[in-house]
């Protein structure tokens, strides 16, 4: 009799091995590795060759078929993230670091669903019905004809929904679940992938959209195995500081609608509330040119918002200076800072080096390259750009400027808010400014040449 291979799977990564040790070998965390049954007990199966099976039917790439029926929730920034609304028989996966919001922000979409006439269920696994019941109290959802029930046993939650057929179900969260016949403890790698899959299989066979709460990782990173992400249709990520009232609900894939699109949301007293126009709300605060600030006009999804980017340049006592990023990639900022000593001859050694992006924001498109450049060369100079002044353009580690892809959105949307000069790369397709001032670059020893006197 053949022996039975042993299967040790990483709670934390779900990388698997064929032995245990203490350490994880893919994600470097400690005591994180189970042990775990194979699917299969049983003899080795027959070859799929020997029997048939059912034709399948195929059609050709010209086959037209009608869009997905979507169902709006009348939350703008939401239906615009979910690519126009809700589609049934999806799958979405919401995740964000805890206490941002997410039971909040999805309460208030089960109470606009509803509203709007679909039969919603929300089932929490983490908070007992008397402290969902509270939050609604609270958001003046108690009203909203949700269906409400607290339950941890997928068997159970299974069963449930077959009988009442929702036409949207909100599971909080999907961590929690526990399906009995998987022999590991709830959150484990195991119990989420089972919990996911049967969620998923139900969404699908029954026509009933299901939106899972995910947990996220000290990194950040969407908490067990990478497959529950390759399940789902949707993968929702709720973002914020702790410390700064506005959310942003960042798509990072739609099978329904364009990825990397966003919705801006505003903390209040009475919940989440929608900015319809981000750009405004994150310079409301900007009062005359500093040192050290620029407007970066960017573009999140199809969507341009203007944010600035502040920067602090100050001695180091320490032989090692300091560099601190907020809401930007530091590998990028220490790429910028060396192509400017080396590409422009300004050095940054023995200087601490603070860079950050007003409003909780974070931008991780290289069109910032040029307005992170500008901010740090002011901070340094001591001096501020001309007012009214939006800058975008990504440098290359040749200190070449290259330009960047809706030039013409990013320079409507600053138009909007009263700026009439715009700092940006030659080249790029440019068919109509709208008045603005254009100062086109080469490089980046031109810009440094023109505006802050060196190069």
């Amino acid at each position: 009799m053949a022996k039975t291979a042993l299967s040790y799977v990483c709670q934390s990564c779900g990388a698997t091995s064929t032995k245990w040790s203490g350490r994880c070998d893919g994600c470097g965390e400690w005591n994180t590795i189970v042990e775990e049954k194979p699917l299969s007990q049983g003899p080795a199966k027959k070859s799929l060759g020997n029997a048939r099976g059912r034709a399948i039917a195929l059609t050709d790439l010209s086959t037209k078929e009608a869009p997905p029926p979507r169902t709006a929730a009348g939350l703008d920034e939401l239906d615009r993230v979910l690519g126009g609304g809700l589609v049934p028989a999806s799958a979405v996966l919401v995740g964000g670091d805890p206490g941002i919001g997410k039971s909040t922000l999805l309460l208030q979409a089960a109470a606009a669903f509803a509203k709007s006439g679909l039969k919603v269920v929300y089932i929490s696994g983490e908070e007992a019905s008397a402290q969902v019941r509270l939050r609604a109290q609270r958001l003046g959802l108690e009203d909203a004809p949700v269906k409400l029930a607290t339950e941890t046993n997928l068997r159970n939650i299974l069963t449930t929904l077959d009988d009442i057929q929702p036409d949207l179900a909100i599971i909080d969260s999907i961590q929690t679940m526990w399906a009995d016949n998987v022999d590991s403890a709830p959150g484990s790698v195991s119990q989420v992938r089972a919990a996911a899959h049967e969620l998923t299989t139900f969404a699908k066979s029954r026509g009933s959209a299901v939106i899972l709460v995910g947990h996220v990782t000290k990194e950040g990173a969407l908490a067990g195995p990478r497959v529950v992400e390759h399940m789902v249709d949707t993968v929702l990520y709720f973002e914020g500081e702790r410390g700064h009232q506005f959310r942003i609900l960042r798509s990072v894939k739609n099978r329904f609608g364009p990825a990397d699109e966003i919705g801006v949301f505003e903390m209040t007293g009475g919940g989440l509330s929608e900015v319809p126009n981000p750009s405004a709300l994150f310079l409301a605060e900007r009062g005359q040119p500093a040192p050290g600030s620029v407007v970066f006009a960017g573009i999140e999804g199809t969507r341009p918002v203007l944010t600035e980017f502040q920067a602090l340049i100050s001695p180091s006592p320490h032989s090692q200076p300091r560099r601190s990023v907020v809401g930007w990639d530091g590998s990028r900022l220490a790429m910028i800072l060396a192509v400017l000593e080396s590409r422009c001859g300004i050095p940054f050694a023995g200087l601490d080096v603070y860079l950050n992006v007003a409003g909780g924001m974070r931008v991780n498109e290289p069109a910032a390259d040029l307005a992170v450049a500008a901010a740090l060369l002011s901070a340094r100079e001591d001096t501020s750009l001309p007012a009214e002044t939006v800058v975008f353009g990504e440098i290359s580690l040749s200190g070449a400027l290259r330009p960047v892809s809706q030039a013409e959105n990013r320079l409507k949307e600053a138009r909007k808010l009263g700026f009439t000069t715009a700092i940006l790369p030659t080249g790029g397709k440019i068919a109509n400014a709208g008045g603005t001032a254009l100062k086109q670059m080469d490089d980046l020893t031109s810009f440094v040449g023109e505006f802050f006197g060196a190069g």
